[in-house]
């Protein structure tokens, strides 16, 4: 069950790990390109949904283009041998690609996003067992990555993480 930081009874999310590397400029080269383009997209969440329920993890749905450097950055963050481990242990991780938001948008829109988010990555982090969006409001919060940290990145993945 996922409930608000502010009640009593809910277990403390699980902290990121130090991810070791202090910039994006730091992150292995070339950077990671992680979405295909030719890949059935609605099978590839449906396949991820069904193991997030088995592996009793979140599903976390990646909606971006390998035209994106915010995308490529996110992905090259979660492939760091500190933080991969640690996000397969919570999520079941799926990337789709959008295109340039002319690709597989029922997705976002199944997940009340609308057919185009702000920006991309747009992440959706997704409670298997309701098939709920459990971070409404926030979906497109790192499409200006490059803003930010690893560190960061990790962080804000964290707040799901049980």
């Amino acid at each position: 069950m996922h409930c608000s930081h502010a009640s009593s009874r809910c277990p403390p999310p699980d902290r990121a790990p130090a991810v070791g590397v202090a910039s994006f400029e730091a992150l292995p080269k070339p950077l990671p390109l992680p979405y295909d383009e030719k890949a059935d997209a609605e099978a590839a969440v449906k396949a991820a949904k069904a193991r997030a329920l088995k592996g009793r993890k979140l599903l976390l749905i990646d909606l971006g283009g390998n035209w994106c450097l915010d995308c490529r950055l996110l992905a090259g963050t979660i492939e760091l041998p500190k933080l991969k481990p640690w996000v397969a242990r919570h999520y079941e991780l799926v990337t789709v690609d959008i295109g340039r938001f002319d690709r597989n948008l029922a997705i976002p829109v199944r997940y009340g996003v609308g057919s185009r988010p702000e920006g991309v990555p747009a992440l959706l982090v997704v409670d298997p067992k309701t098939d709920k969006l459990l971070n409404a409001g926030r979906v497109s919060a790192l499409a200006d990555a490059r803003s930010l940290t690893p560190q960061a990145l990790a962080d804000w993945l964290a707040q799901w993480a049980r």
